[in-house]
């Protein structure tokens, strides 16, 4: 990944609301969430959703698709998966002690089953 990319996407994800909606269709899975169930979930006004979503599908991190009348979002895993991978590409430094912490949570993604509580 390149650093433009990265810098949009953390950008989108530097903002609380953002950052809790990214988070929620994280959780919510590949099958995703309807735009008015993320609103009521997050007590968030529809226009200020809108925006949110807007930015985060701009910077790739959401994809949506449209489902009857309903708008479904859900978080792109390779997006997010790409990011994690610019920002650990020079961790360590030649020290490994200092990415051990990230095994344990790596090991923890690995062990949780899709809607198990992790």
């Amino acid at each position: 990944m390149e650093s433009k990319p990265a810098v949009n996407m953390l950008s989108a994800l530097g903002h609380e609301g953002r950052l809790a909606v990214f988070r929620l269709l994280v959780k919510a899975g590949p099958q995703g969430i309807a735009a008015g169930e993320i609103a009521r979930g997050l007590a968030v006004p529809p226009n200020s959703l809108s925006a949110n979503l807007n930015i985060l599908s701009h910077a790739g991190l959401i994809a949506s698709r449209r489902e009857g009348r309903s708008i479904i979002y859900s978080a792109d895993y390779g997006a997010m998966s790409r990011l994690l991978a610019f920002l650990m590409e020079d961790c360590c430094g030649g020290a490994p002690e200092i990415c051990t912490p990230l095994d344990a949570i790596l090991a923890r993604a690995k062990a949780c089953a899709p809607g198990s509580a992790c």
